[in-house]
């Protein structure tokens, strides 16, 4: 695991890296991650998005709807870094009403060589503020389905759009 995942807790916070191997070429896969102005795209929990400040590039804010039934309403969440070299994603939670407060988030994509060919891994790593009245555990368990939900959507729309 590569620097990008690597942070510091602070007492009152919980994190963890998921990732997820893709049978997808990255290119494909990295032009469905990157686009900020549509979580939607392969995030099953977002009902909308609609773009508050910016164009979707680095410091753009994005306020998303999150379907009911879910924990929360909204997220206000700004694009901390994208670079389109190497393949890394930093998002921020700012605001919004939602159990994940002070969440951070890295992702990157890396390419994997398998003995029947090349493989997309994306890796996403967070940092959250653990809820007065949640476990260290809770809050983890939490962050990590929602997380694991869309690296695994995202896997899905890749494969299938590249044929596989």
């Amino acid at each position: 695991m590569d620097s990008y995942h690597i942070h510091a807790l602070l007492p009152n916070q919980c994190g963890s890296s998921l990732a997820q191997i893709i049978d997808a070429p990255l290119p494909l896969v990295w032009s469905i991650l990157r686009q900020f102005d549509n979580p939607k795209a392969y995030k099953r929990f977002v009902k909308s998005c609609i773009m508050r400040t910016g164009d979707g590039g680095i410091g753009s804010i994005r306020e998303v709807i999150v379907r009911s039934g879910l924990p929360g309403k909204t997220s206000m969440e700004r694009l901390d870094k994208l670079d389109d070299e190497k393949h890394v994603i930093n998002i921020s939670i700012v605001g919004g009403e939602h159990k994940l407060v002070n969440y951070s988030s890295t992702t990157t994509v890396h390419v994997e060589e398998e003995e029947k060919g090349m493989k997309t891994v994306v890796i996403e790593s967070y940092v959250v503020d653990i809820p007065a009245g949640n476990s260290k555990e809770d809050a983890c368990l939490f962050a990590n389905t929602i997380i694991g939900c869309n690296l695994r959507s995202l896997a899905k729309l890749a494969e299938r759009m590249a044929g596989n």
